[in-house]
């Protein structure tokens, strides 16, 4: 299996003691993720040539997180090559076929997908941030928190988008975030073809139970159900008479 490394992600809710990022009013639409790599070259290029020098140990992948528009991830493969050519110059070995993926995140990247897809070879959805974003939903917010719905009709039709572009491309896509490990949304999600699910290692167990019990042709049949449903709850309730009626046990105690 490969080891993928997301390339820094810093901002929102994530800090390092000794980097002083900046006060701002929307964090989460601020100076974070490859927004930072790509202004603090040093950083990057330490962490890029650290990353292609690890790579003749074993299967790396290289993800950059937070991509919003082709011009961004064009910046980074522009980098990653100018780092390349340092290595070669100073004849230090790394993995010429290193693979790079992007993570989709934001609704503009899920729409504009099919042009990233041109220029990696993997996608990974991250879910948490494209629900958050496409929805306009803190869901840390207590207030209107029940108002951050990942079986939202415009999230489905997102991850569809994402999908479709990039397998038109031949690029895989893997899902992150906490739809990938929840067992209920599993079967939409690989019903809407998606390649593969990135899962906190305790959830790891329960979703893999329920996948070894469904049939593709009832993921795919959700799947199109949900996308032409205008409810996230009649989406939700869909996903939950799926996966009680073939894994009931599962659910025992819920």
């Amino acid at each position: 299996m490969p080891v993928v490394i997301r390339t820094l992600d810093l901002g929102g809710d994530k800090f390092l003691a000794h980097m002083q990022l900046p006060t701002e009013l929307n964090p989460f639409l601020g100076w974070r993720a490859i927004r930072i790599s790509l202004q603090e070259r040093d950083i990057f290029r330490a962490q890029l040539r650290a990353i292609l020098r690890a790579s003749v140990e074993g299967n790396l992948r290289i993800m950059y997180p937070m991509i919003s528009g082709l011009s961004e991830l064009k910046q980074a493969n522009a980098l990653l090559e100018e780092y390349k050519a340092e290595l070669r110059q100073e004849h230090a070995p790394f993995d010429e076929g290193l693979q790079v993926g992007a993570m989709i995140e934001t609704p503009s990247a899920a729409i504009v997908a099919d042009s990233l897809a041109k220029h990696v070879r993997f996608f990974s959805i991250g879910t948490n941030d494209l629900v958050q974003y496409s929805l306009a939903v803190d869901r840390l917010n207590e207030k209107i928190a029940h108002l951050y719905e990942p079986t939202h009709p415009a999230i489905v039709r997102l991850i569809k988008l994402t999908v479709d572009a990039a397998h038109n491309h031949k690029v895989a896509v893997s899902v992150c975030g906490e739809m990938a490990g929840d067992p209920v949304l599993a079967p939409l999600l690989l019903g809407l073809g998606v390649d593969e699910l990135s899962a906190a290692p305790s959830l790891v167990p329960s979703v893999k139970f329920l996948i070894r019990r469904l049939r593709l042709k009832d993921a795919q049949e959700l799947a199109a159900f949900a996308l032409n449903c205008e409810s996230a709850a009649e989406i939700l309730a869909r996903c939950q008479e799926l996966t009680r009626a073939i894994a009931p046990t599962l659910f025992e105690n819920t």
